[in-house]
C-alpha cells in the first residue's frame, strides 16, 4: 500500500499567501493554464490536482521564481 504522505506531496502545493499573492497573478495563471482547485486556508494556498498536473504546476511556479519546498 502507497505512502499517504508521499501520494499527498503528489497531489498538493502548499504556499504562504504572500508567494502567489505578491507575484504578480501567479495564482491566475495557475487557474488557467492547469486543472488545480486551490484552497485558500490559515494563511496558505492549497493547490490540489492530479500528480501531472501538480509536477507541471510546480515547473511553472519555479519558472517564475517561487521555490518550493
Amino acid at each position: 500500500m502507497p505512502d499517504p504522505s508521499r501520494l499527498r506531496d503528489s497531489t498538493q502545493i502548499v504556499l504562504p499567501f504572500d508567494d502567489l499573492d505578491g507575484s504578480g497573478g501567479l495564482k491566475d495563471g495557475l487557474r488557467e493554464e492547469f486543472v488545480v482547485t486551490i484552497y485558500e486556508e490559515d494563511g496558505y494556498y492549497r493547490i490540489i490536482g492530479s500528480p501531472v498536473e501538480i509536477k507541471e504546476a510546480s515547473k511553472y511556479l519555479s519558472r517564475h521564481g517561487i521555490s518550493l519546498p
